[in-house]
């Protein structure tokens, strides 16, 4: 598996795409602007408290106020509290919490009104960003993220990734763990710890330490509301979460990127400093990795794969349905149960992209074909999670129903990802598809006319005069690709009648 980060740089934001084995399968954005990330955290002071939702909200200077509810307090927010009070008054100036006096946890079933009052300052983490017309998703259970481990202020437990699977592993990393763990902070440790050595934990517990401080040093004489930890970049955290030995290349066009990128893997990642390259050619860098067509031909309605099938992906207030289609591929399997289990494999594995590509979240329904054996509902199921075992965010699925129905529940903590992928109809007023998206449905229908077709006919393929052009343009048109992959030439008829979304194919005798 070979795993590349390519990363576009303009004047107002910063696009992140990762490929694994050339493909697309995640698709970021940050712009200089966005004040309100996932773990920054904020000097907040807390609004209206609602009894009746157990919750309340505080003021973290976006326009709508964010949402802090009582399971997000922590159990350690008397803690917390006691110790913003002694930082902002400077009678407290020890920040590593050995000689703190913490305070007893809260009810967990207790009520927010005993808890918080309105005026009162208090510390924030964003949890999940503004979506749509609602504020940001707050805690006040602290977490400072590391490339190892996450550091947990006011906490004394220690618990291991669920992710690594060897008990005993898990429990080497507990021991090394606990040896390093500063008194007053509670550490989880990351599936990347796996494997790792004390000296690499303990530096990165020192770094995510010397975070904390920084942040503490900006307590005291601080108006509210004001972010006092801001969390890594995007392309920073991006390498931090996902930085492995596959990666191969990370290539960027901006220089200052270059450096800071380098810079970081110096410290997290040094073998991998030399993959660090930037892009020189005239050709834009996301059409030189192909990821601009990746992107027209990957968030539309419809969703092409392999052997004809394909997925029509709906989005409504409540939920997101995917339905998965045949298509018109031709039946090579031995039954209609075997075609069914085939194309409901390909879905999984391109569902499972769309999830991280699209970053849906929320409740996802999935209408796969029927299949009747159980067995194979289960290979579905097997495969479906293993293709999802690759998605960091946390998610939950369901075993098949009969109906071939499968749930999905994955976390959102940003907007979903929504790319216009239609262009101005050329025919009349409104929208279609981008002629690249066309164009994958054309070559998918060709690689099935191909296999039908006898040798001994000659293949035309009648579309719109426009897309006739866009067809045949230059020397190394798209039309003498097919040529070289199909050892055919294909004629292509301009149909002034035809509307831009049609086509047809046609064979004549030699």
């Amino acid at each position: 598996m070979k795993t590349e980060l390519i990363i576009r740089s303009n004047s107002s934001d910063i696009d992140f795409a990762l490929l694994r084995d050339g493909k697309l399968i995640e698709l970021n954005n940050e712009t200089t602007d966005n004040k309100f990330s996932v773990g920054d955290i904020f000097l907040a002071k807390i609004g209206k408290v609602l009894t009746g939702l157990n919750a309340s909200f505080v003021n973290v200077g976006y326009p709508k106020d964010g949402f802090l509810h009582y399971h997000d307090l922590g159990a350690q927010v008397n803690s917390l509290n006691t110790f913003i009070k002694k930082v902002s008054t400077g009678k407290y100036k020890e920040f590593t919490l050995k000689n703190f006096r913490k305070e007893e946890d809260i009810n967990k079933d207790g009520s927010i009104k005993d808890v918080l009052k309105t005026g009162q300052n208090l510390l924030v983490q964003i949890v999940k960003e503004p979506i749509s017309t609602k504020g940001p998703r707050l805690s006040s259970e602290l977490s400072i993220a590391g490339r190892f481990l996450v550091l947990v202020p006011f906490s004394n437990r220690v618990s291991v990734s669920q992710k690594i699977a060897d008990p005993k592993e898990k429990e080497r990393l507990k021991r090394l763990a606990k040896s390093i763990k500063p008194k007053g902070f509670g550490v989880i440790l990351r599936t990347v710890a796996e494997g790792k050595k004390v000296a690499e934990l303990d530096k990165d517990l020192q770094n995510s330490l010397d975070r904390w401080k920084t942040m503490c040093k900006r307590i005291p004489n601080t108006n509210t509301p004001t972010k006092i930890l801001s969390e890594l970049n995007r392309a920073s955290s991006i390498l931090r979460d996902v930085m492995n030995e596959t990666f191969t290349s990370i290539v960027t066009n901006d220089e200052t990127l270059k450096v800071e990128i380098k810079e970081y893997l110096q410290e997290i990642y040094p073998e991998k400093e030399k993959i660090v390259k930037l892009h020189r050619s005239t050709v834009p860098i996301f059409e030189k990795y192909g990821i601009e067509r990746q992107i027209k031909t990957s968030f539309g309605k419809t969703v092409s794969m392999s052997k004809g099938a394909y997925l029509v992906i709906e989005h409504t207030e409540a939920l997101h349905v995917i339905d998965v289609n045949s298509g018109n591929r031709s039946n090579k399997a031995g039954s209609q149960e075997d075609t069914a289990l085939e194309v409901n494999l390909i879905s999984a594995t391109e569902i499972a992209r769309q999830l991280q590509l699209r970053d849906m979240g929320g409740i996802i329904v999935i209408d796969f074909i029927d299949m009747h054996k159980a067995e194979n509902r289960n290979k579905l199921y097997q495969h479906l999670k293993e293709q999802m075992a690759l998605d960091r965010t946390k998610h939950k699925i369901l075993p098949p129903s009969k109906f071939g129905l499968v749930q999905i529940t994955r976390q959102r903590v940003r907007p979903e990802l929504s790319i216009k992928t239609t262009e101005a109809n050329p025919n009349k007023d409104g929208q279609v598809e981008a002629p690249i998206v066309l164009l994958d449905k054309i070559e998918a229908d060709l690689e099935k006319f191909m296999s039908n077709s006898k040798n001994n006919k000659k293949i035309q393929l009648h579309v719109h005069p426009f897309i006739a052009a866009y067809l045949t343009k230059g020397v190394n048109s798209i039309r003498f690709k097919w040529y070289l992959k199909h050892k055919k030439w294909i004629t292509i008829i301009p149909r002034d009648a035809y509307t831009y979304l049609y086509y047809r194919f046609k064979t004549i005798k030699s």
